[in-house]
């Protein structure tokens, strides 16, 4: 790594990284800013950012996201992200803690089902709405549940995008990550729910008039159109259906999500443009200009060689080296997006477990997962569901600044990732 373009690309992604922390740009402008400096110095080429599998916009993500964004803006028309706010606070006698501890389990719940990023998409209307019937502010219950989809989405195969790539790379099953990872994610969202009972307690201010309003409510009644909520939900259950049978139709979530898209628009009486407008266009727009900077980094062998370090260093050592990997795991998935990090690290992972013999209880695989997926609650960026969330947020005019989601993800990735330690330690070499 001598050359001038990978300091090049060095320099271009932490100045564009600085400035989304600063605030004080857009992170659209710096995102987009930052790709096209990447591909003006010749870190990346139109080539690889655009059609490359390995360093490049991950087309299935940006199509994902715009899938299900078009069926959650249907959804949205015909009443029942308010029918499950109202049904919601009720169930939880409009108690603030209350209601975000049912979100946080719901959330976590349908990740683990869905992808996290999917269950965003849906949770966080309804939350919007509880947060305005209770007269509560948002922030809190949107990171609340984002840290959620996150650990939610650690214990299963199809729960975060990278528990994917690492299935395929190693030949692991939706039972693997059931058996190893599915407790722990249970028990971390436990953990979860007692930190934010501390970590968000000034939030929990429960006001009786405003809670003897809503439980007089009846939910059925904010349905309007009954027929479109029919043909939206049979829709959704046959894109969820779609994602849990990946392994068994190897069609990717994208595809699914698309043609679940477009089969609703066509059978609904919804005019395609009031759909579009629903596209959260912007985080789209950072998604792909953040690929692009990551790509740089691939492409001027930038990661290859944090990577290659990193294997260094735990050489045959698998107890040792299975903490240093989920460590610098969840550092490394805090700073650049969890996806290209784990497609990145898994060759590596694998040539690892070869040279420990085989590893046969995964352990290592189970620590690359496990620190992908707890390190991007770290920061607002660090995980496609973060993004997404910040993006809804912004578009109610309720922005989450960057420092704001961090200061909270950061404590809960240090507590998560802490307590992984020790079940790996337990679980693989002190009670082996």
């Amino acid at each position: 790594m001598n050359d001038w373009q990978s300091w090049a690309a060095i320099v271009v992604f932490t100045g564009t990284y600085a400035l989304i922390i600063s605030e004080k740009v857009h992170r659209v402008a710096a995102a987009l800013g930052g790709a096209g400096l990447m591909l003006a110095i010749g870190a990346t080429d139109d080539v690889s950012a655009f059609y490359s599998e390995d360093s490049g916009i991950d087309w299935n993500v940006i199509f994902l996201l715009m899938g299900m964004m078009m069926i959650v803006g249907v959804l949205k028309k015909t009443g029942i992200f308010e029918y499950l706010a109202i049904w919601a606070v009720k169930r939880a006698g409009a108690r603030p803690f209350r209601v975000m501890v049912m979100l946080i389990v719901i959330t976590a719940v349908a990740s683990a089902l869905l992808d996290n990023v999917t269950t965003v998409l849906l949770v966080a209307p309804v939350t919007l709405l509880v947060c305005e019937r209770l007269a509560l502010p948002v922030a809190p219950f949107l990171i609340a549940e984002v840290l959620a989809s996150n650990i939610g989405g650690t214990a299963t195969l199809v729960g975060d995008p990278p528990n994917i790539i690492i299935a395929s790379r190693a030949g692991l099953t939706f039972n693997d990550f059931l058996v190893h990872l599915a407790p722990l994610s249970a028990f971390l969202i436990v953990v979860l729910i007692a930190l934010c009972r501390f970590l968000f307690r000034k939030t929990f201010v429960y006001d009786a008039d405003r809670a003897a309003e809503i439980m007089e409510l009846d939910e059925r009644e904010v349905l309007k159109d009954r027929r479109l909520l029919a043909q939206g939900l049979a829709v959704l259950l046959l894109v969820v259906a779609g994602f849990v049978l990946h392994p068994v139709l190897y069609m990717e979530p994208s595809i699914v999500a698309l043609l679940g898209a477009g089969l609703l628009v066509a059978v609904s009486s919804v005019r395609t443009g009031d759909v579009l407008t629903e596209v959260e266009w912007p985080t789209l727009a950072f998604f792909a200009g953040l690929f692009i900077m990551i790509g740089g980094l691939i492409d001027t062998g930038v990661i290859g060689q944090v990577s290659k370090a990193l294997a260094d260093t735990i050489g045959s050592n698998e107890a040792g080296g299975s903490m240093v990997l989920l460590g610098a795991s969840a550092v490394l998935s805090g700073v650049v997006d969890n996806i290209p990090y784990v497609a990145t690290m898994a060759p590596i992972t694998q040539d690892l477990v070869h040279q420990m013999g085989g590893g046969a209880d995964h352990v290592l695989w189970w620590a690359l997962a496990l620190g992908a997926d707890l390190g991007g609650n770290a920061t607002a960026i660090g995980a496609s569901a973060n993004v997404v969330v910040l993006g809804i947020a912004e578009r109610h005019r309720q922005p989450i600044g960057f420092w704001q989601f961090t200061k909270y993800g950061l404590v809960v990735t240090a507590v998560t990732v802490a307590l992984s330690a020790g079940y790996i330690w337990l679980r693989y070499f002190a009670l082996a």
